[in-house]
């Protein structure tokens, strides 16, 4: 996960998935949270990924996705092509260890 900062503190981050990554098992030790708690606004560029809020509901991003996926997530990458995106909240927070 790539971050661009900004002078004026605008954080955008560039997320290059490799097939079989999941973020419990890849990010969840990482961070101690039982589910990603960094909400994600962007674009997926390349590949597929889907992505399991704490609710139970699934959906699937896919090349030109726009996406709003709020805290409280899993996600992975689907089939044998990386996985690309380009996040443009929270990405200076992205897989840090969780405060509490």
């Amino acid at each position: 996960f790539e971050v661009l900062k900004f002078d004026d503190g605008t954080t955008v981050g560039r997320g290059v998935f490799k097939p079989g990554w999941k973020w419990s098992n890849d990010v969840k030790p990482i961070v101690g949270t039982s589910s990603c708690q960094s909400p994600h606004i962007g674009i997926c560029m390349s590949g597929s990924m889907t992505i399991r809020m704490n609710s139970g509901e699934e959906f699937e991003l896919q090349a030109g996705s726009v996406f709003d996926i709020p805290a409280g997530h899993d996600a992975w990458v689907n089939g044998n092509q990386e996985c690309v995106w380009i996040d443009v909240a929270n990405a200076k927070s992205y897989a840090k260890k969780s405060a509490a």
